[in-house]
């Protein structure tokens, strides 16, 4: 009979638990047919010093493929909240991307988010890796969302460098996501203010004093040093995003800041930092997007020297819309963006024009359920003065002979969530 009755109580508190906590699996599986074109031109002509020069015309590299993420980011997930009583909740958030197309990435990691959160009346605080609050509004503003070929052009721009290459603008790993963070997001209490703040560690390790690692080369003047300097900040990120919604309209306004890297002899502090400003407004018929953008890289000097680096700043801007149709969707956008390198004319040479591109994306969303739908994008990008930016695929064809000029592309696929 003890034994009876202990096992029901058992039973019972397992129960109590279980109404107190939740978790939930999650995803989204996103895959299209998607082509990408990027066409180098020679913009060379006859001169003085060449009369007899021959235009070389064009170089087109493009490819179809059957691709993942282009409506959704293909994802797989792991959340869930426990309620701790006396109006505190623990939360986690476990987010791993994937790669539906060929099946290769898949619970690999929870590279997309793996958070720990502890909520009440005070707001949440969030550790691990998330979202930086300056990226939000080149998604949440953006009628593609930043993903496919339609994606912000702003969004483009800060996830490569100022050629079109990878490492992000400036080097800044932390334009999309940021690890090691500690977040503080406000209660949702506020009247439609919102808002979150985050900074994340860098984990380097510091040495006092500063030539005490092992023996080294100093890269500036060759000398044997008895040691070397590692960057000690690269990698922190600090910054924030503050908003408000009400019924149709939201807006927002996000900074943060981030160490791409630091030089102990030299007395450097490399850092980007941006700064952007996000609207929209539902009037019903029709839902209009806009955003403001400006990213800087900047150089920190101990000691300034006779020739300061300069400073390379990026500006974009974005509007958009959405237009219901029935069960459908119209998407469209139009953006702008500027690579101001701050050239300077010497006696010798001319100032390099700073590099610009304009996007130009169109697209349907047609509804099959809540969770399933059809979609179709189409995109182009012109990139001038040396800008390369593409909507997907293949870098251009780029030498001393060819220019990238333009980038176009479609999807055409089918996403489905649970």
């Amino acid at each position: 009979m003890k034994s009876a009755l202990l096992g029901m109580l058992a039973i019972g508190s397992t129960g109590m638990a279980c109404a107190q906590s939740s978790v939930t699996l999650f995803g989204v599986v996103d895959a299209s047919i998607s082509h990408y074109s990027s066409k180098s031109e020679d913009r060379n002509g006859a001169t003085p010093a060449s009369p007899l020069y021959v235009n070389q015309g064009s170089r087109t590299v493009s490819s179809t493929a059957l691709a993942n993420s282009a409506y959704n980011n293909s994802r797989l997930g792991f959340r869930g909240t426990e309620d701790l009583g006396g109006g505190l909740a623990a939360g986690f958030w476990l987010e791993s991307p994937l790669t539906n197309d060929d099946g290769v990435t898949g619970l690999a990691n929870f590279g997309r988010r793996s958070t720990v959160s502890l909520m009440g009346g005070f707001g949440e605080i969030r550790l691990g890796r998330d979202f930086a609050p300056t990226f939000w509004a080149d998604t949440i503003y953006d009628p593609f969302g930043a993903v496919g070929v339609g994606a912000n052009l702003i969004s483009s721009a800060s996830l490569f460098n100022t050629t079109g290459g990878a490492g992000g603008f400036g080097g800044n790993a932390n334009y999309l996501r940021v690890s090691n963070s500690i977040g503080y997001f406000l209660p949702p209490s506020l009247g439609g203010f919102y808002g979150q703040f985050m900074y994340a560690l860098h984990e380097n390790r510091s040495y006092d004093p500063g030539t005490a690692t092992p023996p080294g080369v100093n890269p500036l003047t060759g000398q044997v040093n008895p040691g070397t300097v590692a960057s000690t900040r690269a990698g922190r990120y600090v910054g924030g995003r503050i908003g408000y919604a009400s019924g149709p309209f939201d807006i927002a306004l996000a900074y943060g800041s981030s160490t791409v890297g630091d030089d102990y002899f030299a007395g450097t502090t490399d850092s980007v930092k941006a700064a952007n400003l996000g609207a929209s407004y539902d009037f019903g018929p029709v839902k209009l997007f806009g955003e403001l953008s400006r990213v800087s890289k900047t150089r920190d000097y101990a000691a300034t020297p006779l020739l300061p680096l300069p400073d390379t700043d990026l500006t974009g801007w974005l509007i958009g819309a959405t237009v219901p149709v029935g069960p459908g969707l119209i998407r469209a956008s139009y953006a702008r963006v500027k690579y101001d390198l701050n050239s300077v004319a010497t006696a010798t040479a001319p100032a390099v024009p700073d590099p610009k591109a304009g996007k130009l994306s169109l697209g349907y969303v047609h509804n099959l359920s809540k969770r399933t739908a059809l979609y179709a994008t189409l995109a182009r990008i012109s990139n001038k003065n040396g800008a390369a930016l593409t909507v997907g695929g293949s870098a251009f064809i780029s030498t001393s002979v060819f220019t990238p000029k333009t980038s176009t592309g479609y999807d055409f696929g089918i996403r489905h969530a649970f």
